[in-house]
């Protein structure tokens, strides 16, 4: 398994994979196929990490866990309920979440993120892993008093900064169950397994690129489980996928 990251160091943006525990610099492009070239100084320490991929869109499940679907209040819906997300909301590990003045309440939603590695169009769930580059964090912030009041999603999903995604892109994986967290501070908020989704990572796939093309770089994000909640002016928040790694946030007013 590698862990592809994007990264800055000395005043240069490049992709540097982690292979048996070395940073090594991606040579060719990582949607296509690359290799590994010199290490990178100093590993991860002290470099600024970036998303992992710049999406021209995020894609993302509502309702996918049964028991999110009960503490929201809604049935557990008969097929995927798909809502984007603008690719301006997305920023990386150690960017700050910043709350928009005057929308109340804003939650953080714990997810895995499918990347996508290659153009996607009616893929059947039998080769939807030759589709996939691997998977990643998501945090699915949503402006929870909004989305109350209305019926669509784009306004409370799609503020700058509410769409953080990294911090890495792990390959090799496959669709058997891991672990997502929610933590805020200290505070373990959300706990379960991709397991546990109504619809799996193949069927999403599936589903989505019916709708849509998905281009290299697109992220569908799984939906989250139970254990929403807010965040506030102070908090860090970190997202947590087995065999991927931790996405940490800070929130801040902005």
């Amino acid at each position: 398994m590698d862990r592809i990251y994007r990264i800055t160091q000395g005043g240069e943006t490049f992709y540097a994979v982690e292979h048996d525990g070395n940073l090594r610099r991606a040579s060719g492009d990582v949607f296509s196929g690359y290799s590994l070239g010199a290490a990178v100084a100093g590993g991860l320490e002290g470099v600024k990490i970036h998303p992992p991929v710049v999406p021209s869109k995020i894609v993302c499940v509502g309702l996918n866990y049964k028991d999110h679907a009960a503490e929201s209040g809604k049935p557990v819906p008969s097929e995927p309920l798909i809502f984007i997300k603008p690719s301006t909301a997305v920023i990386g590990h150690g960017d700050p979440i910043r709350l928009p003045p005057g929308v109340g309440r804003v939650d953080h939603e714990a997810e895995m993120g499918i990347v996508i590695g290659r153009r996607a169009h009616r893929v059947p769930k039998a080769r939807a892993w030759d589709y996939i580059l691997g998977l990643t964090c998501v945090n699915d912030v949503t402006a929870r008093d909004l989305q109350n009041r209305e019926s669509q999603y784009t306004r409370c999903k799609g503020f700058d900064t509410f769409a953080p995604i990294g911090p890495c892109i792990a390959t090799g994986l496959n669709g058997s169950p891991r672990s997502v967290e929610g933590w805020v501070n200290d505070e373990r908020r959300q706990s379960s397994t991709t397991g546990h989704l109504i619809f799996s990572i193949e069927h999403l796939v599936e589903f989505v690129t019916f709708v849509m093309t998905l281009e290299p770089g697109d992220v569908i994000s799984t939906g989250t489980p139970e254990g929403i909640g807010p965040i506030r002016a102070g908090d860090v928040v970190t997202v947590k996928v087995g065999g991927v790694g931790e996405l940490r946030n800070p929130v801040e007013n902005e």
